[in-house]
């Protein structure tokens, strides 16, 4: 099996349902908990160690969600004695019942193995009595047969966790850009410094450097939202320049994060009240990010605080 995508698994193929099923499987230490975790930021809904005969359940109770679950990803090791025999008869009756899983399959060498788990100091779960390169011995005889059946086999031996997360992102996401690129997220949050910093946020922008409009007599009670305010705000000296030059380096900052794999980001943009010149600002500046192919959401966390 060729270390890339079989065509039949494409996320976007238009044959596959409704519900995107996915089972991660593989060698332990070879990455399925990062695997996980990629899945999960990617959308689907993760079930880690489901034994085998609740799989085919677990589906069902997707394709019964009327569209609240529409991809499911399930975790699986050896830790279930039958565990090889009953995962291929679970995606042998969901393939009958057209709902075929697509297998993802992580292995790594040996030696990789043995030192991943010799920094954590973990026994393997197939090791018993015996030493732990013999558990992995056990563990690649009992996968044998599923890895031959997989639909992506990936060997991390020599992949970063950035790299895994890149190689599942080009074979699971969905919306991503024509290069392979995962879309990335930006939420967009206006507030005021009176109330303090959003603590979750990634950059934060002061833009207190433009005419306050609650010193306005006519625009105090107004808001950013509204267009008076809009007008007032985007007129002032330097507004126009900082979207510009601020909108390119959000671009760049974009870029880089997507390269490191990275999904969301959150900008905050503050002003004294977070009622006026951050919620015009911060409309802006999701439109720019949206211009460049982030998705961009806008939050007034402060408005209505006054």
């Amino acid at each position: 099996m060729a270390d890339s995508p079989d065509p039949r698994a494409s996320p976007r193929n238009p044959d596959r349902g409704a519900l995107d099923t996915v089972i991660v499987t593989g060698l332990s230490g070879a990455g399925r908990s990062t695997a996980a975790k990629c899945l999960e930021d990617l959308g689907y809904f993760v079930v880690d160690n489901l034994p085998p005969e609740l799989v085919a359940t677990m589906v069902d109770l997707g394709s019964r969600s009327h569209g609240a679950v529409t991809r499911i990803a399930v975790v699986m090791d050896v830790r279930s004695r039958a565990f090889s025999s009953d995962l291929r008869s679970v995606i042998l009756d969901l393939a009958e019942r057209g709902m075929r899983p697509r297998v993802l399959f992580l292995e790594a060498a040996d030696q990789v193995l043995v030192r991943r788990f010799e920094s954590v100091r973990r026994a393997h779960p197939l090791q018993g009595d015996g030493r732990l390169v013999d558990g992995i011995a056990a563990e690649r005889i009992v996968l044998r047969g599923l890895r031959e059946e997989a639909d992506l086999i990936l060997d991390t031996s020599e992949r970063s966790v950035h790299q895994l997360r890149r190689a599942l992102e080009q074979a699971f996401a969905v919306g991503g850009d024509l290069d392979g690129v995962p879309a990335l997220r930006a939420t967009v949050v206006s507030f005021g410094f009176k109330y303090g910093l959003p603590v979750d946020a990634d950059l934060v922008v002061d833009v207190r450097f433009l005419p306050n409009p609650f010193w306005i007599a006519d625009l105090r009670e107004k808001t950013g939202e509204q267009q008076e305010v809009r007008d007032y705000v985007l007129a002032q000296q330097g507004a126009s320049e900082f979207l510009d030059q601020y909108g390119a380096l959000l671009s760049i900052i974009g870029a880089g994060y997507r390269r490191e794999g990275k999904h969301y980001m959150t900008l905050a943009v503050g002003c004294t009240g977070g009622k006026h010149r951050s919620v015009v600002m911060s409309t802006q500046l999701a439109e720019i990010l949206r211009a460049t192919g982030i998705r961009a959401t806008v939050v007034h966390r402060d408005l209505g605080r006054e």
